[in-house]
């Protein structure tokens, strides 16, 4: 018997609602399914994966204060077709990698990329 039935969401408090959320929309194209503000004030967003059930939420919550993340806190990562087309595709829109590219030992290419407030995203170009 599983416990958990489904992984639904990823959460991430953010200091630019829009910013962000254009962010995510531009760089890898997600959509955002949904939009509220929830009882204690908290503006949400919820963004649709590419190929998968689950989203990210971003938050806007400034009565919980500035978001400061920490360097190598966490990270989301997505995987790409083509690494030199993503490359072209960021670079088009003012954006660069953080580190990388980088070819791993199994023949996977992988790279980061920073989201406005500095969570890293991992894009991976699978063999």
């Amino acid at each position: 018997m599983s416990i958990v039935k489904k992984f639904l969401h990823t959460r991430m408090r953010v200091n630019d609602l829009e910013q962000t959320v254009a962010f995510y929309q531009k760089v890898f194209g997600l959509e955002v399914t949904k939009r509220h503000e929830s009882p204690r004030g908290s503006k949400l967003v919820f963004l649709a994966v590419p190929n998968s059930d689950e989203e990210i939420e971003i938050t806007y919550f400034p009565d919980s204060g500035s978001v400061e993340v920490q360097e190598d806190l966490m990270h989301l990562a997505f995987e790409v077709e083509n690494m030199d087309s993503f490359g072209e595709h960021i670079q088009s829109l003012g954006v660069e990698f953080s580190d990388g590219p980088t070819q791993s030992s199994t023949g996977s290419i992988f790279a980061f990329v920073d989201a406005p407030e500095g969570y890293e995203i991992e894009v991976i170009q699978r063999p």
